[in-house]
């Protein structure tokens, strides 16, 4: 008989590509990870696995195997939700990971809702990039994930996960007041194809839709500072070290001093934010209610 706990072992390593990442993620041992997926092997007759240079590859038994664990673990989930239920699971803990202005803009609000609506409810909340949130979810290190949509993100179809539309937001255009479109009611894209510019980090997000929005305009942004800390971007735009496209939401409250804030031009660049939870777990009775409070928050 197959273990659900093998299960989970293989997609972590289907996930994360090498054995170390996998177990890192699981919180045990290299070696622990070999001995059960060595285990699965038995279980199932059959080699899942091949190790190389570049890591860990899944083989044809092992993608086989894969599809159904996918809709087993799903299953289990539910199978958890349901068994709450029935022992009236109003009290107890849930972990949320967001990145930080999804946690001013929802996460927050959510939580002051959910302390009269259903106060046996304790959520912890951890501060993670929008990349970074939904391996962390599928990893079971945390039960819900608040993420934006990125290039290589796990698609709305991915029978791992549920999602859950929360907002979309456009980018606007931060120039310094002394740039030459400062008096401008809305910012064509390709004419800042020769401006320096501000912008995250490969791998956040928001360094996605930056870069899409320029290609899409015609060009290359010329990104000569970066920084994930949008006051920073801001701060930088307002020395004169270049231009930026900033989510609107991460501009609220922040020092504007010596920038100038205008909308893009045509079709604005968007963020849009979604919360995730394992598949089959987005009806147990202490996530449910965080997700509604998430969606209500949201509007």
């Amino acid at each position: 008989m197959i273990e659900a706990r093998r299960l989970h072992i293989l997609r972590a390593v289907a996930d994360h590509r090498t054995v170390t990442a996998a177990a890192a993620a699981l919180y045990l041992t290299p070696s622990a990870v070999s001995q059960q997926l060595t285990a699965l092997e038995q279980e199932t007759g059959h080699r899942l696995v091949e190790r190389g240079a570049r890591g860990v590859r899944l083989t044809p038994a092992g993608e086989i195997l894969l599809s159904h664990t996918n809709a087993v673990l799903a299953q289990l989930e539910r199978a958890e939700a349901e068994l709450a239920a029935y022992s009236s699971g109003a009290a107890g803990t849930v972990t949320v990971a967001s990145f930080a202005t999804g946690i001013a803009l929802v996460v927050g609000p959510a939580l002051a809702r959910l302390s009269s609506d259903a106060p046996g409810i304790r959520v912890r909340v951890q501060d993670a990039e929008g990349d970074a949130s939904l391996p962390m979810v599928l990893d079971r290190q945390v039960d819900v994930a608040v993420a934006v949509e990125y290039r290589g993100a796990p698609g709305a179809d991915d029978p791992r996960l549920t999602r859950v539309p929360l907002y979309a937001e456009p980018f606007d255009a931060v120039l310094p007041e002394t740039h030459r479109l400062a008096a401008a009611e809305r910012v064509p894209l390709a004419d800042l194809a020769k401006d320096a510019w501000i912008g995250p980090f490969a791998g956040n997000p928001c360094h996605d839709v930056v870069i899409l929005a320029c290609e899409a305009a015609g060009f290359q942004p010329l990104l000569e500072h970066w920084s994930d800390d949008f006051r920073a971007v801001v701060a930088l735009a307002s020395a004169g070290a270049g231009v930026a496209l900033v989510p609107r939401s991460a501009l609220r409250g922040m020092d504007v001093s010596g920038v100038v804030i205008r909308p893009v031009e045509g079709v604005a660049p968007t963020r849009r934010v979604f919360a995730a939870v394992r598949c089959g777990a987005e009806e147990h009775p202490l996530i449910r209610p965080v997700l509604d409070a998430l969606g209500s928050a949201a509007g």
